[in-house]
């Protein structure tokens, strides 16, 4: 196990050492999008191997929809790689310059953060998202998939190490760990740090727990996304509604999706049930306090405080009313997670209050939290959300995979 891993190490290491120009990069790129439309039967039907491996095991049924692939999804994946083409190289970019007045010039520049190491779960366009996002930022990226979705992640990995070949370039910038055994997670986490800069889980709180409890590496993720939408007492009714409703069931086992509700006292009489009403319309089962329950007029379940630090990834959600906008502040830093949190209201100065005092990494005004997703930033895709005070922030994309170095000149300088 140990030489199968720092030889995988090492050839990462070797393989960062080659500067690719941005056309190259993109050529590559290009070549994986034409790769998976050529092989999508093949990719399917890895795939199909996967769901009878997971519907065997009896996975939960949010492992399994997000580990399902179809025409539509690889449609996504392929346009999701050619946003990541369109986007500007982030590597080698002067991102500040001054000059001192003894003479020194000195240059803020942008360079790549080394090798990374992704340990995920179900989701194959994890592998094609993090594949293209690190290789365009000059990253070297090793890849550990959930043994739930071993073929179709091998296949997509394999065709970007063919992509890489065929552009003479290193195929090892990106490497695929086949093999099922958990043990090499732990290695990858304990016996690696010659060989990986940073780890970023992508997976449930096991998954991401275990990371951090192990990692010898520097991390970049979040344990849970336990998002909040405050409904304020200058919300407009229907905004709220639509907000909700899509921030909690589009899709209920996101790390953006809305998991509670804080309601402003003042407006519950009003609009308790037409929000509420509008989930449990549609199978969503909701836990409420004592206040909630008291004005809701439909089927509620007693939340208790384990409640309010529940994340559900499925149709159930914890409802609270709040006295104002500080306690739903209070609430939110108390209970929250740094993931997502909403306002809906219509008074500014209440969503100013709310944005600057809440602490995590995406605060939104007016916003279905769903929205917390490098793809809709503009990023062409995520390697993760990271919810760390130190950045990067929120939706890790191009620009958050590359670090920085100063580049001094001088003519002849020597400090007195």
């Amino acid at each position: 196990m140990s030489k199968y891993m720092n030889l995988i190490g090492g050839y990462a290491k070797k393989a960062i050492l080659i500067k690719i120009d941005s056309k190259r990069k993109n050529k590559v790129l290009k070549k994986y999008t034409l790769l998976i439309e050529k092989n999508k039967n093949s990719i399917l039907s890895e795939n199909k191997k996967d769901i009878k491996f997971a519907l065997r095991k009896r996975l939960k049924n949010n492992l399994i929809d997000r580990l399902i692939l179809n025409r539509k999804k690889l449609k996504s994946i392929i346009n999701s790689i050619k946003k990541i083409i369109k986007l500007k190289d982030p590597v080698d970019t002067t991102l500040e310059k001054w000059t001192r007045p003894n003479g020194l010039i000195i240059k803020k520049v942008s360079m790549p953060i080394g090798v990374i190491g992704v340990i995920y779960e179900s989701r194959p366009n994890v592998t094609t998202d993090v594949a293209s996002l690190c290789f365009k930022s000059g990253n070297a990226v090793i890849l550990k998939g959930g043994s739930e979705s071993i073929n179709t992640n091998k296949i997509l990995a394999k065709l970007f190490r063919k992509a890489l070949k065929e552009n003479k370039i290193d195929e090892n910038f990106i490497q695929f760990i086949d093999s099922k055994n958990r043990k090499l997670v732990d290695y990858m986490l304990s016996k690696m740090k010659n060989y990986i800069d940073v780890i970023i889980p992508r997976g449930g709180k096991n998954l991401v727990e275990k990371v951090q409890k192990f990692s010898s590496v520097p991390i970049i993720g979040h344990l849970e996304g336990i998002c909040h939408t405050f409904v304020d007492k200058d919300a407009n009714l229907k905004m709220a509604t639509n907000i909700i409703y899509n921030a909690k069931l589009r899709n209920t086992s996101i790390c953006g999706a809305t998991e509670t509700i804080l309601l402003h006292k003042k407006i519950i009489l009003k609009f308790c049930n037409p929000i509420l009403n509008k989930l449990a319309e549609n199978n969503c089962k909701i836990y409420g306090d004592k206040i909630v329950k008291k004005y809701y007029r439909g089927k509620i379940f007693s939340a208790k405080e384990k409640n309010w630090s529940t994340e559900y990834l499925s149709p159930a959600i914890s409802v609270k009313c709040v006295k104002n906008c500080d306690e739903a502040i209070s609430h939110i830093n108390k209970y929250g997670t740094k993931h997502t949190d909403s306002i809906i209201t219509k008074n500014n100065q209440t969503a100013k209050k709310f944005l600057k005092n809440i602490k995590s990494s995406i605060a939104m005004h007016n916003t279905s939290t769903q929205f917390a997703d490098g793809g809709e930033f503009g990023f062409g895709g995520e390697v993760g959300i990271s919810t760390n005070t130190l950045p990067p922030r929120g939706p890790v994309g191009l620009e958050q995979l590359v670090s920085y170095k100063y580049e001094i000149k001088s003519k002849g300088k020597t400090r007195k």
